[in-house]
């Protein structure tokens, strides 16, 4: 109980108090004690004389005591007073903006908790501050790749429209070359901006309506959409799964728009492996999809970046095949939005992105115990 109750500013001043009066009556009381022995000191003796008999004895006393208890008072109480002031000096730092400065914390009274709060908030609006400018960073970045990423095809559309417009072509076969150039440039341009479109939507907090999702049906019905893609690229779509239920709370347009992405990579980037697998398992209380290809391999350097916006692991080859750079950004984007995760792993072997998300309290009941 004692200690607690010296943890606090308020009884260390009444300590400090009690302890200045209680030493300068055991003084006054030590000086009245060894009066007697002074008194045979010659100078001292004079001086008693002379302030006793201008003065008397009880003011001499009242005087002596009110200052030995302003002194002890001052000097006990001392240490916290500069406490006080080093805080202060502190919050001078802080208010003309050296937000790393440290106040330190010296006791656990209120002031010691004064000074790990401003610590606390000092923090906090760092972060806030750091934050604010990335976003802003951020923002402008993502002007910077919008601009030169629309930039590019519309020059290039421009110019072949300007060729026709001015009849500079040789015959209609050349004419119909330069359209369909302009046309497919079209197209990559509607593509970049319906996922950039798509891209802010998710990341401003688009609300989501979730349902249970049978993630084998889903998958054997999405596998079904690219069957002419797969057969056009030569390739074929399989699926792997124990056919227990899978169960999650999803959004099924916004995760066939994520698995589209996925899916589309691996015809565009898998093509020599002629197969696109689909993994599904349970595994501690998660859904796991892996959508594999068993193409090129992603380089090693690269796979940190994946998930970036406007991203491309080859720019040349991102460019043949149309790629915005914001395919894996809206899928990570949607993926965080069902509470999901998603990693990338690539070798000679196989390229595999897996995805996780939350079993459905049915599901990871029923597999809890096939983990």
């Amino acid at each position: 109980m004692g200690g607690w109750l010296y943890r606090t500013i308020r009884w260390k001043f009444i300590f400090a108090f009690a302890g200045s009066i209680a030493i300068t009556l055991s003084i006054l009381f030590f000086l009245l004690f060894v009066g007697p022995i002074l008194k045979r000191i010659e100078p001292i003796r004079d001086l008693l004389v002379l302030l006793l008999s201008s003065i008397g004895v009880e003011p001499v006393l009242l005087i002596s005591g009110c200052v030995l208890f302003l002194v002890l008072f001052f000097l006990l109480s001392n240490q916290m007073i500069r406490y006080l002031k080093e805080i202060t000096d502190g919050l001078q730092h802080i208010a003309h903006g050296n937000l790393d400065y440290e106040i330190p914390v010296r006791s656990s009274d209120e002031l010691g908790e004064v000074a790990y709060n401003i610590n606390q908030m000092s923090r906090r609006l760092s972060a806030s501050i750091e934050e604010e400018r990335l976003a802003e960073k951020t923002k402008n970045d993502l002007i910077t790749g919008v601009s030169h990423d629309l930039r590019t095809p519309l020059t290039s559309i421009l110019g072949f429209l300007e060729l026709i417009e001015n009849d500079r072509y040789k015959d209609e076969v050349e004419l119909r070359y330069y359209v369909g150039i302009a046309y497919e440039k079209s197209i990559a341009l509607k593509k970049l901006i319906d996922d950039l479109f798509d891209f802010t939507r998710l990341n401003n907090g688009m609300p989501i309506e979730k349902f249970k999702l049978d993630l084998d049906a889903f998958f054997r019905q999405l596998l079904e959409e690219f069957v002419p893609s797969l057969e056009a690229a030569g390739m074929a779509g399989r699926i792997q799964s124990d056919y227990q239920p899978l169960h999650i709370m999803a959004d099924g347009d916004r995760l066939v728009r994520a698995f589209e992405n996925l899916i589309t990579n691996a015809i565009l980037y898998g093509g020599d492996g002629h197969f696109v697998d689909i993994r599904l398992r349970a595994e501690n209380g998660f859904a796991v999809v892996e959508v594999v290809n068993y193409g090129e391999p992603i380089p090693e350097k690269d796979l940190p970046y994946l998930f970036d916006r406007f991203y491309r692991v080859e720019q040349s080859r991102s460019k043949q095949t149309g790629g915005t750079g914001l395919g894996l950004a809206i899928v990570k984007s949607i993926v965080d939005l069902h509470d999901g995760f998603i990693t990338v792993r690539s070798g000679h072997r196989e390229t595999v992105f897996e995805t996780r998300f939350p079993l459905a309290i049915e599901s990871f009941s029923a597999a809890g115990y096939h983990s």
